[in-house]
């Protein structure tokens, strides 16, 4: 087995990965396999957005998720918390539409799937979702940056943006204002 091999399968993982690890700011995930790589986001970082207005305790969540990787729940309600976005976690279409009624959304903003999470069924649902609320609601898919073909699978039923989790990591403050805002912005706060 030489490397001669691997190059002609066109596979080469080690920047991807160091790269992935770097927009991690160093953490490969569970923090203690193997030594640290210095990557260049610790020494540039990106300013995160100005967090929104405080929410209310009774606040309605517009932004939901479909996501039971304990690393990017962790991830998006600590993001949430920061910018002031309440974000509901579901498992169903189901559990979707009853904490829609109990918090009297008529339509969320913005809905997360992880792509890989399999009990959520992205490819099934995200059809159903887009169709039922129409324009209003961005639909965010998420996957590991080799996944080509769940990523066009992903754009063919309706998913707005699907991105790499590194990239989702960056980016998620950003979605999360973005989309959080404009809770603030229909629901008529002064």
């Amino acid at each position: 087995m030489g490397h001669d091999r691997q190059e002609n399968q066109g596979i080469f993982t080690a920047p991807m990965d160091h790269s992935y690890r770097a927009n991690m700011n160093g953490n490969n995930g569970n923090g203690s396999r193997g030594p640290r790589r210095g990557g260049f986001s610790s020494a540039y970082p990106v300013a995160d957005p100005e967090p929104l207005p405080a929410l209310k305790e009774d606040a309605a969540s517009r932004v939901f998720a479909f996501v039971e990787d304990l690393f990017f729940l962790s991830k998006i309600q600590d993001t949430g918390r920061k910018m002031n976005v309440k974000v509901e976690f579901v498992k169903t279409e189901k559990e979707l539409i009853e904490k829609m009624k109990v918090s009297g959304v008529e339509q969320p903003a913005l809905i997360i799937f992880d792509l890989n999470n399999v009990n959520a069924k992205p490819l099934t649902l995200i059809p159903k979702l887009k169709s039922k609320f129409k324009k209003g609601t961005s639909v965010i898919g998420f996957l590991s940056h080799v996944q080509g073909d769940l990523k066009a699978k992903a754009h063919d039923v309706g998913c707005d943006m699907v991105l790499p989790r590194s990239a989702f990591s960056q980016n998620l403050p950003q979605l999360l204002r973005r989309h959080g805002a404009l809770e603030v912005e229909s629901g008529g706060a002064e």
